[in-house]
C-alpha cells in the first residue's frame, strides 16, 4: 500500500471517529502519526483538509467532498475483494439487513432458519427501522421495504408473499356492545386504536371495494408507535377496548381463534408483497450475493 493511501485511510479514520485521539484508538495507530499523515495530504493538496480547535476536528467542505467519494469508493474494493470467498467452499461475512417489524414479523421467520443452516459461515444481523433511512448510509447491505418506501437507484427483487391486505378487526364482545360497522365511515363512530411512524404521522385507514376507495381517520383511546407496540394494540383489541387495523397476516391467529372478529371484510385493501432491495453496485459481498440467490431459488 503506498503512502498516499495510507495518509488516506488516516484521514478517513479521523473524521469517522471525529478527533485524532478517538481516530488513533479505533485505528491502533498514534494520533501524532494520524495528524502528520493529514497535514501530508494537505500539503500534497494545496487545501486544508480539516478545521482543527482544541475541542473538535472537523472537515472543511473540501474535506466533506472527498469523504463523500472515498468511501463509496473503499466499500467497493472491499466488495471486489470479497469476490475471493467464490473462491471458498462456502460464502462467510455478515450480512445485515434493514426491515420493519412487519417483515421482521410476517417475510423473514420462514427464511432465516433454512438460510442460516445452506450457509452457516454467514452471520445474520437484522436491525429493525420503521423510518424511510439511507440503507447505505446505516452501514446495511440491504433491506426490506414496500414498493411505494423503496429508495431510487436500487435492484428490487420479491420477497415473502406476493398479496397481503389490511385488516380491520375487533373482539365479539366490543362489537356485540358497540355494533357492527357497515361501511367504513362508520368507524368514526367507533374506538379504534391507531399507529404512529416515528415521525408523527399517523397513517389512514383505507378501503377498497368495487373500485371505490375510501379513507377515515378514526379516534380512539390509544396510539402506539409503528413497529414493537403494535401487538399493544392488538391486546387491546382482543380485551374489547376497541377495533384494531393491521396486516392480514399479523391478525389471522386472532381471527382463527376467534379471540378477533373480521370487520369490514369485504373492503379490506390488498397490495403488493414486500420487496429485498439492495445497491446495485457491481461487486456484491458474497453474504449478500448468497442471500440474493437464495431468494430467487425459493
Amino acid at each position: 500500500m503506498t503512502a498516499d493511501m495510507q495518509d488516506l485511510l488516516a484521514f478517513m479514520a479521523v473524521v469517522k471517529a471525529g478527533g485524532f485521539r478517538e481516530g488513533g484508538r479505533v485505528s491502533g495507530k498514534s494520533a501524532s502519526s494520524l495528524s502528520d499523515a493529514v497535514r501530508r495530504m494537505e500539503a500534497r493538496l494545496g487545501v486544508r483538509l480539516l478545521n482543527r480547535t482544541t475541542r473538535s476536528v472537523v472537515p472543511t467542505e473540501a474535506g466533506r467532498r472527498l469523504m463523500e467519494r472515498i468511501v463509496p469508493a473503499l466499500d467497493e474494493v472491499a466488495a471486489a475483494l470479497d469476490v475471493v470467498n467464490d473462491f471458498r467452499d462456502r460464502p462467510s461475512g455478515t450480512l445485515k439487513l434493514n426491515v420493519p417489524v412487519s417483515a421482521a414479523r410476517l417475510v423473514l421467520p420462514s427464511i432465516i432458519t433454512p438460510f442460516l443452516q445452506s450457509y452457516p459461515d454467514i452471520t445474520l444481523e437484522v436491525v429493525i427501522e420503521e423510518s424511510f433511512v439511507d440503507m447505505l448510509a446505516a452501514g446495511c447491505d440491504a433491506g426490506i421495504r414496500y414498493e411505494e418506501r423503496l429508495e431510487q437507484d436500487m435492484i428490487a427483487i420479491p420477497i415473502g408473499p406476493r398479496f397481503q391486505r389490511f385488516a380491520t378487526a375487533a373482539s365479539p364482545t366490543y362489537l356485540d356492545a358497540r355494533g357492527r360497522p357497515e361501511h367504513p365511515r362508520d368507524l368514526l363512530e367507533h374506538a379504534c386504536l391507531r399507529g404512529k411512524f416515528p415521525s408523527g404521522a399517523m397513517p389512514l385507514w383505507v378501503y377498497e371495494r368495487n373500485g371505490e376507495t375510501v379513507s377515515v381517520d378514526p379516534t380512539g383511546p390509544l396510539v402506539v408507535n409503528v413497529g414493537g407496540a403494535v401487538e399493544l394494540a392488538v391486546q387491546a383489541a382482543v380485551d374489547g377496548l376497541g377495533v384494531v387495523y393491521l396486516f392480514e397476516d399479523w391478525l389471522r391467529p386472532y381471527l382463527d381463534s376467534g379471540a378477533l372478529e373480521p370487520v369490514l371484510e369485504s373492503w379490506w385493501q390488498g397490495f403488493t408483497g414486500p420487496f429485498l432491495y439492495y445497491s446495485g453496485r457491481h461487486y456484491l459481498p458474497s453474504p449478500l450475493r448468497a442471500f440474493v440467490d437464495f431468494i430467487k431459488e425459493n
